[in-house]
């Protein structure tokens, strides 16, 4: 299957903040890029919604805040014989209200994941 992401993603998982026409919400971002994020919610907000999504960048500790369009919505159930049932909640959105000064802030968060990445790959 050939990806469709304009930009590399990576996996690094931080809390964030919502707030849109459905209210004021938690999350968890994960696998980010330079055009969206996947956010892990109890509530995804609703297809083509307009989010502003505020968290601290682990890496300089800088609170960035975005404007984002919801572009999907994930319900999974999931779980094996005797393990129990697990739930995971959230959307994928892309970001639309991205600043300059903002967007060169991902980029130690992405540099960080990569080196990761490459040090995982090197051990196993």
């Amino acid at each position: 299957m050939k990806e469709r992401r304009a930009s590399i993603r990576f996996d690094k998982a931080f809390p964030v903040y919502l707030a849109g026409d459905e209210g004021m919400t938690r999350g968890i971002a994960r696998n980010i890029g330079e055009g969206g994020m996947f956010i892990e919610t109890r509530e995804p907000y609703r297809l083509g919604a307009q989010v502003r999504i505020t968290f601290v960048s682990p890496d300089t500790s800088t609170e960035i805040t975005m404007l984002a369009e919801v572009r999907y919505q994930c319900f999974l159930s999931y779980g094996g014989a005797g393990e129990g049932e697990n739930q995971l909640r959230g959307m994928g959105v892309r970001f639309v209200g991205l600043e300059e000064k903002e967007a060169g802030l991902l980029v130690p968060l992405a540099k960080e994941s990569s080196r990761a990445a490459m040090r995982s790959r090197l051990l196993h």
